[in-house]
């Protein structure tokens, strides 16, 4: 796994991830891998809002469809919009080359983006897009300063500008009715996509956590057995 993290860091382009200081508060994450209703989201979201440009090169769609409790013809017809087959690994057709040109940077893999990231940055990262007419893109983010990526869940949030008092500008508001979400359906909706990259960043986390437990029971009895050996070995040579 170490290998694997150090290959994708390597791999990504250090200007998609060199964001200026941000002291936004951020708000808490705890992700739940035995939500399956929510991982599902999660993944339907990706699909259809991320994977156009940024991909997950070591997730292929059949473990992420047998993880998360989707048949493979479901899989196959509502998140799987090219010619891709089931077993193939996530990536994305954008051109490496021309979004260099287009963003400032290609768009990384976010196979690990929750562990070269927290899961809760990842999480207030994508709820504070704010319009910014001085961007390039029209938008700025308050954990990510200056980013370089727009807005793709516009449609689902709605328009949202931040507000500023004396000079400070600590308020995010979302205009009403220009979203295809109200802030509560827009969180829950964001809660989902973060909890899908938080399992995608090792799917065999739960089976890794469950294995851990039987090995520490394993040590417990055989520590007891151990100790009981041991007692029996002394007490002769005590007595």
């Amino acid at each position: 796994m170490k290998k694997l993290l150090l290959t994708l860091l390597l791999a990504m382009p250090v200007a998609a991830w060199s964001a200026g200081g941000s002291d936004w508060p951020m708000e808490d994450f705890e992700g739940d891998l035995h939500n399956l209703p929510s991982l599902q989201n999660g993944f339907k979201l990706y699909t259809n809002y991320c994977l156009g440009c940024h991909g997950l090169q070591f997730q292929r769609y059949q473990r992420t469809a047998d993880d998360l409790g989707i048949p493979h013809d479901i899989a196959l017809k509502n998140l799987v919009f090219t010619d891709q087959k089931i077993g193939d690994l996530m990536t994305t057709a954008m051109p490496k080359e021309e979004s260099k040109a287009w963003f400032g940077a290609a768009p990384p893999d976010l196979t690990m983006v929750t562990r070269v990231r927290e899961p809760h940055w990842v999480y207030n990262y994508l709820k504070t897009f704010y319009v910014d007419e001085s961007r390039p893109l029209g938008v700025n983010n308050k954990v990510f300063t200056n980013v370089g990526m727009p807005n793709v869940l516009l449609d689902l949030q709605g328009v949202q500008r931040q507000v500023c008092t004396d000079g400070v500008c600590d308020e995010l508001v979302v205009e009403a009715g220009t979203g295809a979400m109200n802030p509560e359906e827009f969180d829950a909706a964001i809660y989902d996509l973060t909890n899908f990259l938080y399992y995608v960043s090792e799917p065999a986390r739960l089976e890794r956590q469950r294995t851990g437990v039987f090995v520490l029971l394993f040590l417990i009895i055989l520590g007891s057995f151990t100790y009981l050996l041991n007692r029996e070995y002394w007490k002769d040579i005590d007595h």
